[in-house]
């Protein structure tokens, strides 16, 4: 019997961390808004030298059509983009244009595809389809576990004060 009181005491006290667990659950779990974007024609130039693309950032939305343009400035430079079946190669001074769907969502990287350099390993951009629901998701979960830290140690030095007095 005494047991039980103990465990319903215990329970009552603590009743934030079953609240933080489900709130917690409930983030990573939910199902995500999906869009309701009309599909667009988006087109973007992207200029590559040595090492660099710019923009080095494309945000578009799922369904768009995507027409990509690359401009070479200095050495033949590729573009392909991980996830997706496309690649560009551009000569020096030229350019060479492909058109593909941004049919999914997420962050893709674009790399270049052609050895050209020292630090060609390090080329590499990014596009990004849809919003970004995960970092969205990262931050409302890592400022729950600063609550519940603080809730924690606001507990424990509850508990220190009780005990030495």
């Amino acid at each position: 019997m005494k047991s039980d009181s103990v465990l319903k005491n215990l329970v009552k006290k603590n009743w934030w961390i079953s609240l933080i667990v489900l709130l917690a659950l409930l983030i990573i779990f939910i199902p995500l808004p999906q869009s309701q974007n009309d599909a667009a024609d988006r087109h973007f130039q992207v200029e590559a030298s040595m090492f660099q693309f710019i923009p080095g950032r494309i945000q578009v939305n799922q369904g768009d059509r995507i027409t990509l343009e690359l401009i070479s400035t200095d050495v033949v430079h590729g573009l392909s983009i991980d996830g997706y079946d496309f690649e560009l190669i551009a000569d020096p001074g030229q350019s060479q244009t492909a058109t593909f769907i941004a049919n999914k969502t997420g962050v893709f990287r674009f790399r270049c595809s052609i050895a050209c350099g020292n630090m060609h390993p390090f080329m590499i951009g990014k596009l990004q389809v849809g919003p970004n629901w995960v970092l969205v998701r990262g931050i409302i979960l890592g400022v729950l576990a600063v609550f519940a830290a603080f809730l924690s140690f606001r507990q424990s030095s509850h508990i220190q004060k009780s005990t030495v007095s």
